[in-house]
């Protein structure tokens, strides 16, 4: 709704304000044909926000597209912060790492290329903020990787998890969907997570997140 899109621009013109290195991201993104998915300016600041309240000094991003996300992570890192982000596509990973480049955050990001489900396994903890936006349907399995990665007091923030309100459909068959149930009703049982999810509107259309406290490994 326009109404929703004009509320994201006063909140990003007041709060967020305009960014040379950021925009720049944005427009590679676009002149490459990635899909325009990124999170919103608004939720960009909000991870950097999370960086910095968890004094993060090792960050997991799963699904790193063009590293709009990436820089807003990387730039909320504790000085002598370490991201990795992982990205299925070589092509999206090309025009990441040139933005990450420009950003000037080369030496504390590394972008590994090929599935996430491969790549995690890889990886040592134990991170301080974990950010999953990648393929839906495996939100439960990356959710899983992401705790058993996580210390105690780690956040771990799960993006598009209301679907434009699907996810209350118990009768959808969309993938996606299926993936956001399934990840709710893993975040329901575990013992070691407290998490709650955010519906929210704006120039992404209805969607929402869902932040995680690991509170026992």
């Amino acid at each position: 709704m326009k109404i929703w899109q004009d509320v994201d621009r006063y909140i990003c013109d007041t709060l967020v304000k305009p960014d040379a290195v950021l925009d720049a991201a944005l427009e590679a993104s676009d002149a490459a044909g990635l899909p325009a998915i990124n999170v919103s300016p608004a939720h960009g600041k909000l991870l950097w926000i999370l960086a910095r309240l968890v004094n993060a000094k090792r960050v997991l991003e799963i699904g790193t597209l063009g590293g709009y996300s990436t820089l807003w992570l990387a730039r909320g890192m504790a000085s002598g912060g370490r991201l990795v982000t992982l990205e299925a596509l070589e092509k999206h990973a090309t025009v990441a790492r040139a933005n990450i480049q420009r950003a000037g955050v080369a030496e504390s990001v590394e972008v590994r290329v090929g599935k996430a489900l491969d790549r995690l396994p890889s990886l040592q903890g134990p991170m301080d903020l974990t950010f999953i936006d990648a393929d839906k349907q495996n939100n439960a399995e990356y959710f899983r990787w992401a705790l058993q990665l996580s210390r105690p007091g780690a956040l771990i923030v799960v993006d598009n998890v209301v679907r434009e309100g699907k996810v209350v459909d118990p009768q959808s068959r969309d993938a996606s969907v299926l993936g956001v149930r399934k990840l709710n009703e893993l975040l329901a049982a575990e013992k070691r997570v407290s998490a709650t999810a955010i519906q929210t509107v704006g120039a992404k259309g209805y969607d929402g997140f869902t932040i995680a406290l690991v509170v026992a490994q």
